[in-house]
């Protein structure tokens, strides 16, 4: 089991930078699949990126592709996303999920995700 927890939140003008941090409790993280979520009000939660846990793999969301990327320390319990030339509707609340098992088909989808953080504001303003 583990326990994602997520900062690095904030404001940020249009064009800028941001990176999350998600650390998570527990001995077997190096063993979950991990995904960065968002939601903005009034929306699905929709997906953002995955990263296999060994880190050998990595997708992304086609609406951040090239502009946002996810990395993870296995050493440091910890997966980061960092965002770049962030825009206005990148702005949300940004969930880290962890998934021990997890298909193909369901990595997209939150309900792949077995354990999920409090989430992180990320306002970006125009």
């Amino acid at each position: 089991q583990v326990r994602p927890v997520e900062s690095g939140g904030g404001l940020v003008q249009a064009g800028g930078s941001l990176r999350l941090s998600c650390a998570a409790s527990g001995r077997t993280f190096s063993r979950y699949n991990m995904g960065w979520f968002r939601q903005a009000p009034g929306k699905e939660r929709e997906f953002v990126a995955h990263i296999l846990w060994s880190g050998g793999s990595t997708y992304y969301a086609d609406s951040v592709k090239g502009r946002f990327t996810i990395s993870r320390d296995n050493a440091k319990n910890t997966v980061y996303l960092q965002m770049n030339s962030l825009k206005p509707e990148d702005t949300a609340v940004y969930y880290c999920a962890a998934a021990l098992d997890i298909s193909a088909s369901m990595l997209l989808s939150p309900h792949g995700y077995d354990y999920w953080g409090q989430g992180t504001q990320v306002t970006v303003s125009s």
